[in-house]
């Protein structure tokens, strides 16, 4: 099963009044494992970018200004993505910017339906305790020493290791993951209410069998235990 760990930058809280996307990262997860494959894209917002957002983020408006704006950057992305589940961290606030610019693009939106939201399922498995990624890494040990500012790449490898936590640890089900299937598409570019369940996985067979760690002696002291347990021993009966 392949996932798209997301995040965005933005010069605002609200794509209705003329916020505009400035960076997108994600990483991809195939069974809910990095398979290394990212994509990063830093985006022109055709803006000014509010003194509020800087402090956030640092991208600057000359920073951003020989960026290519959503609409040249939308193929590759949505191919990077495709059809599959966006994992967000408050996944309301991103779609909402991402749905905005598709719609600028001519393009269909996500919707609502299409993300898992890591803040809701943090929520609810810990009713009451702070929720925030910064508090998520505190609370599994994750190192976000390196997140002195937001990054949307960087808040993606954050949030997929946070991700793994919340939905069991790095082997949910405690069951060993497939491959990664060969990378297809793009690869990296130039360059922020539902529960994932893990997926059924399916075990290779070893091409040898492993060699017996019995020895002849143990086999034989064994063999002449079960025997002095006479004819009645179960031994004899599912040996």
């Amino acid at each position: 099963m392949r996932e798209i760990v997301l995040d965005t930058e933005t010069t605002g809280l609200d794509p209705e009044s003329g916020d505009r996307i400035v960076e997108i990262g994600a990483v991809e997860l195939f069974n809910h494992l990095p398979t290394g494959r990212t994509y990063h894209q830093y985006v022109n917002p055709q803006r000014d970018m509010p003194q509020e957002a800087f402090e956030v983020h640092g991208l600057s408006t000359e920073f951003l200004s020989d960026k290519p704006p959503f609409s040249e950057i939308a193929p590759e992305f949505l191919a990077f993505v495709a059809d599959d589940p966006l994992v967000i961290h408050n996944a309301s606030f991103d779609i909402r910017f991402l749905d905005a610019e598709l719609t600028r693009a001519g393009l269909p939106p996500f919707g609502p339906g299409r993300a898992i939201d890591t803040l809701a399922i943090a929520r609810r498995k810990f009713p009451g305790a702070p929720a925030s990624l910064d508090a998520l890494c505190r609370r599994f040990g994750i190192d976000n020493s390196s997140r002195s500012l937001h990054g949307a790449l960087l808040d993606s490898e954050i949030l997929a290791e946070v991700y793994l936590e919340l939905i069991g640890g790095r082997q949910p089900g405690f069951a060993l993951a497939e491959p990664a299937p060969p990378a297809e598409g793009p690869e990296a570019g130039s360059g922020p209410d539902s529960d994932a369940l893990p997926s059924a996985r399916r075990h290779r067979p070893r091409p040898q069998a492993l060699p017996s760690r019995l020895s002849n002696e143990e086999a034989a002291a064994h063999a002449a235990f079960v025997e002095s347990m006479g004819e009645n021993a179960l031994w004899k009966r599912f040996s």
